[in-house]
């Protein structure tokens, strides 16, 4: 199936159309067991940006190429980057705040890029991908499937979204810092009970026909109530109830005018499927 919006080639990202308004994104990193390089950051930073501009797409499944879904950081290459010959410390300190900032954006862009994002997991999910997942909408995993929160044993804290949006998913302290401070393995029926995936697949295959279904159901919902949702779940985490419910007011203001609601409700009345308009494409800004 060709696509519908023209992506630029990544080097470590495989855009496949699955459906309409289906895509999938695949970190194709295989033989090197999808390890964060510097390009990986950069291709998943850029490819979640460019994906805002896409008014087809409505749903985004995010799965690994090979044998896992990652094995976390690639240190070889990400040592590469954060060592400079630099003798002023605050130099090399902004350095690595800088490199560390673009890091963020990249995930943060996972969970701000307007689409719902569908993470597919098989069997390990280390470090940063375990933050990787932590952005995403919802998450699914094979039974076969393993997180953990490595970062320690290399002698980091993590700091691109394991300990601020892991935390708030699973909503219960003391797993986390123990799963934080002796970074041993979570396995995928204790990933389910504690609620940081929402179902575990017998196998891969199994997982990834699933994530489809689900995509599919998410892509026949108005565009304009799957952007609301996920707008309005990403604000209510981190405010106040008052906040958010001003915020959502807000918002509904304008939304509710939307043609979507009489074609979603003259199509349950008619017990029929509703077809509903892309959203107007986004303008680039121009530098």
């Amino acid at each position: 199936m060709s696509f519908s919006y023209s992506y630029p080639e990544y080097e470590c990202l495989l855009l496949k159309q699955l459906a309409p308004h289906i895509l999938e994104c695949r970190l194709n990193r295989a033989a090197k067991r999808n390890s964060f390089s510097p390009q990986m950051w950069k291709d998943i930073k850029d490819f979640f940006n460019e994906c805002q501009y896409d008014t087809d797409t409505r749903t985004i499944i995010l799965s690994g190429a090979g044998k896992m879904f990652t094995c976390g950081l690639d240190l070889v290459e990400s040592m590469g980057v954060l060592t400079s010959d630099d003798d002023d410390m605050a130099h090399r300190a902004l350095r690595i705040r800088d490199l560390g900032k673009s890091w963020q954006e990249s995930l943060t862009n996972v969970e701000k890029c307007g689409k719902v994002v569908i993470a597919c997991i098989h069997h390990a999910c280390i470090g940063v991908g375990l933050e990787l997942a932590s952005a995403c909408d919802i998450r699914l995993c094979s039974a076969d499937a393993w997180f953990a929160m490595k970062e320690v044993d290399i002698g980091l804290a993590a700091d691109v979204g394991g300990l601020q949006r892991f935390p708030k998913i699973v909503g219960n302290q003391s797993i986390v810092r123990e799963l934080a401070f002796t970074a041993r393995d979570l396995h995928a029926e204790e990933a389910y009970r504690l609620g940081f995936v929402s179902k575990v697949c017998h196998n891969q295959e199994g997982m990834m026909d699933h994530a489809l279904k689900l995509g599919q159901m998410i892509s026949s919902k108005s565009p304009v109530a799957t952007l609301g949702v996920k707008q309005f779940l990403n604000y209510t985490r981190d405010h106040t109830v008052d906040e958010a419910l001003e915020y959502a007011i807000t918002w509904n203001q304008s939304m509710l005018l939307t043609m979507d609601m009489p074609r979603a409700i003259s199509s349950m009345l008619e017990k029929k499927q509703a077809e509903f308009p892309s959203l107007p494409p986004k303008t680039k800004a121009k530098l």
